[in-house]
């Protein structure tokens, strides 16, 4: 038997982890046993066979002076990925977003191995910042998938070969969901509301955020003691959201189950979220929604400086609209939350016209497009033909 071809994934946060086991699916139903895979990743990618040497939780980093703060760690996991690639000599790598880490990933796997083929998954939001950074991509790696049907242009103009698979976001299916399931896990009646709370995947988002919504969920159950409180925690987070809810004076379900989670996001009445890629699969799932974030003051300032986009959320910026509201930074306070949540728990209209919003923008999106992981594994089966590698 010949040897298998060796895939390297790097993914260093949740939503990174989600878009490699994706991936790693894909190859495996089309090669088999003919494909074995190594790198860095959580425990979805774990689940697929990758075993990583180390926890990304430490590379969920948040914020500028954050990063800078984190360089030493940084690189140390740098030089840890790097000697896993010179032990298992992959025939290819796929760097997965989290754009300081996997180009520091990059320059190291470029400088130990010329020839090894490098594949980066999800470009820098150039469109939307820095757009220098499509030129410094396009000197580090040979290929890009792209999750956005923008992006292309503005890579390839530099040279960078881009290949448009799609949001795996949009791919997420909820046809198995079942929010009886949910309720009846929770011990949640029929018409009663449920309340899901989305504090992020990063450790510095819970907390910096977490706290927040733990406020804003005070002064909702103060009025609605019936109020059923469900917490989706990510895996990267799992620990210290339950350590956080623990303290919390009132009963919140943290789900940890990937079924269970989809039975939430389905049965929610109304999500207080975290600004990433859950608010897309939120509006996947028909949940209105209110949308927070939090970063240090410092980076935020110099964000606002370089960020040129009015919105943050993805289906917001499609719709080239406040579908769901955002709150930011200062705006990101506890009785502004809350008042936005309640006006959606009274109004039953208000939320069905934020669905019906939510919808026509994830149209704008692409919804209903091909499997991008399908697109992706295929687009690196033929990059790997264009150079001689059999797959």
């Amino acid at each position: 038997m010949s040897r298998p071809l060796t895939v390297m994934l790097v993914a260093a946060e949740a939503s990174g982890d989600a878009l490699g086991a994706g991936l790693a699916r894909a190859l495996k139903a089309r090669l088999g046993d003919q494909v074995r895979f190594v790198g860095v990743g959580g425990s979805r990618m774990a689940a697929e066979g990758v075993d990583s040497p180390f926890d990304i939780a430490s590379l969920s980093i948040l914020g500028i002076f954050e990063a800078v703060a984190a360089y030493r760690t940084v690189m140390r996991r740098v030089a840890e990925t790097a000697a896993l690639a010179a032990r298992e000599k992959p025939d290819v790598a796929v760097l997965i977003d989290s754009w300081g880490f996997t180009l520091r990933v990059a320059h190291a796997l470029r400088k130990a191995s010329p020839d090894l083929p490098l594949i980066k998954y999800v470009g820098p939001q150039v469109w939307a910042t820095r757009p220098g950074r499509a030129k410094t991509l396009a000197a580090s790696v040979d290929h890009l998938l792209s999750i956005h049907s923008f992006d292309a242009p503005w890579f390839e103009a530099e040279g960078l070969k881009t290949t448009f698979v799609g949001n795996p976001a949009l791919a997420k299916d909820f046809s198995r969901a079942d929010p009886a399931r949910l309720r009846a896990a929770i011990g949640a009646g029929e018409g009663e509301d449920i309340l899901l709370v989305l504090p992020g995947s990063r450790p510095a988002e819970i907390k910096l955020v977490m706290p927040v919504f733990e406020e804003a969920v005070k002064r909702l159950k103060a009025e609605r003691p019936d109020l059923h409180v469900v917490i989706p925690a990510a895996g990267t987070v799992l620990e210290s959201v339950r350590a956080k809810v623990a303290g919390w004076p009132f009963r919140a379900h943290v789900i940890e189950d990937e079924q269970l989670k989809d039975d939430a996001f389905v049965a929610g009445t109304v999500a207080l979220a975290c600004s990433g890629t859950v608010t897309t699969e939120l509006a996947l799932a028909g949940a209105p929604m209110v949308v927070a974030y939090r970063i240090g003051a410092a980076s935020y300032a110099i964000l606002k400086l370089i960020f040129k986009s009015p919105w943050v959320t993805m289906f917001n910026i499609a719709a080239k609209a406040f579908v769901a509201p955002e709150f930011l930074q200062a705006e990101c306070t506890s009785e502004k939350l809350a008042r936005a949540i309640a006006e959606r728990l009274d109004d039953p209209a208000l939320r069905a016209r934020q669905v019906a919003a939510q919808n026509a923008a994830l149209e704008l999106m692409g919804r209903g497009g091909p499997d991008p992981s399908e697109k992706a594994a295929d687009t690196l089966i033929a990059v790997l033909a264009e150079r001689g590698v059999k797959a």
